[in-house]
């Protein structure tokens, strides 16, 4: 290994290509860690993206729970900012045809905000620490012997490492591919909308995210959560656009939990602005390298099924600033000390993989209602959904507590009764 490709020292220069969760979560973490070893290095975060005043967008529902508040106190000094709070989660209500059950939160619960205003609360942070940001959009790469050239709209700057933080950006994956392994993960697309009732609608709503497995084979799940003062849409499928998203707003078990004014031919009555995202299924190829590492979505280091999107996104940034400042910027470096340290992440892909197909599977043959049913009764059950819908635990842990005899044997007896009538 070249010593160039050594942990990042004194005038080290790191740029990162991305001011989302994932960009900025390394960004503050490259800044604090090197302060406290006494290092100074020159940090730039690329953004072509404007947050502040909601004129762009990142495709969220805005769900954030543990461990996001502690990362950003313990590991990144920045306060979590619960005054952007605009609901307190208080459980999940599942639904499968016509079943329902609802799921609560015993533990900490996770809250609901405009994820436009976390992301431009985060890009301050960076800027308030002296971090340069540049708000524009990568248009080339080169990755030379000694040093990257990352080329902008606004020029080009030199960096001994770059940070892949650009999500599921095609533009940004496109040009990191031509330079070097890196190949996406795969995906599956979603769709995102609001509605404002009115508010003393939106108080009987409540402070549980409704979700939804609906047998349309077009959608794999559904959601509508609360934020203060309005509900937020989203559906999640391989081929998810306007239409399915229509269908999905039109239908009976949507209805049957929407607040009155809610008008029964919505297209007729409403004007809807829809935003279309993707998110990854799967692990990227090469998610990192010689000078190059990639984190959060970029990285496909998720959820393989569903959730924290961003608690992952700021942790592997985080994880990905300790291995440049404590390690290297090498393949090797990288490999033995950032892969390894996304183990958790990792690791439990082939089960979040494996829950999906199942869950889709008995959904689309109508087993999954049975399913819901038989949790009404169960609290067992019922806190084995919940870690499901929320991602407050792996699925792993998940599928070793369905397997066990109290929990499988009921499951079994419901699904083996429907298959009898």
């Amino acid at each position: 290994m070249s010593p160039s490709l050594g942990s990042l020292q004194n005038d080290g220069r790191v740029i990162i290509i991305g001011g989302g969760p994932g960009g900025t979560g390394c960004a503050l973490a490259l800044h604090t860690l090197a302060t406290k070893l006494g290092r100074k290095i020159n940090i730039t975060v690329i953004e072509g993206k404007t947050f502040e005043g909601g004129v762009h967008y990142n495709q969220c529902a805005g769900v954030l729970s543990s461990p996001l508040p502690t990362l950003l106190t313990e590991k990144l000094a920045v306060p979590f900012p619960t005054d952007l709070v605009r609901e307190t989660v208080q459980g999940y209500i599942l639904h499968a045809d016509n079943q329902s059950v609802r799921l609560v939160d015993t533990g900490e619960n996770s809250t609901a905000l405009r994820r436009v205003h976390f992301d431009a609360y985060m890009l301050a942070a960076v800027k308030q620490r002296g971090i340069e940001v540049h708000s524009a959009r990568m248009t080339g790469l080169e990755f030379l012997p000694d040093e990257v050239r990352v080329y902008t709209e606004c020029g080009s700057s030199q960096a001994d490492v770059v940070v892949g933080a650009f999500g599921l950006d095609e533009g940004s994956a496109t040009l990191l591919s031509r330079q070097t392994a890196y190949r996406t993960p795969r995906f599956i697309n979603s769709v995102v909308t609001k509605y404002h009732p009115p508010l003393d609608e939106m108080e009987k709503f409540g402070q549980f995210v409704h979700a939804f497995l609906p047998k349309n084979s077009q959608i794999e799940f559904g959601a509508i959560t609360p934020k203060g003062n309005h509900l937020t849409f989203n559906i999640a499928g391989k081929n998810v656009d306007a239409d399915v998203m229509n269908s999905f707003l039109e239908s009976d078990f949507v209805h049957n939990v929407l607040p009155p004014s809610y008008p029964k031919n919505h297209q007729n009555e409403l004007d809807f602005t829809f935003f279309k995202g993707r998110f990854p299924n799967s692990l990227a190829s090469n998610f990192y390298g010689d000078r190059y590492v990639t984190v959060g979505d970029a990285a496909g280091l998720v959820r393989a099924f569903k959730g924290k999107g961003v608690t992952s996104a700021i942790q592997t940034g985080i994880r990905a600033a300790e291995t440049i400042l404590l390690h290297g910027i090498s393949k090797s470096a990288f490999h033995n000390h950032y892969r390894n340290e996304n183990q958790d992440i990792i690791r439990d892909l082939p089960y979040g993989q494996g829950m999906r197909f199942f869950t889709l599977l008995l959904t689309r043959l109508g087993l999954m209602q049975k399913i819901v049913q038989t949790a009404q009764n169960s609290p067992i059950l019922q806190t084995i959904l919940f870690d499901a819908v929320s991602a407050h635990a792996t699925y792993r842990s998940i599928l070793s507590k369905s397997l066990k005899p109290n929990t499988f044997v009921p499951i079994l007896r419901a699904l083996l009764l429907s298959a009898k009538m």
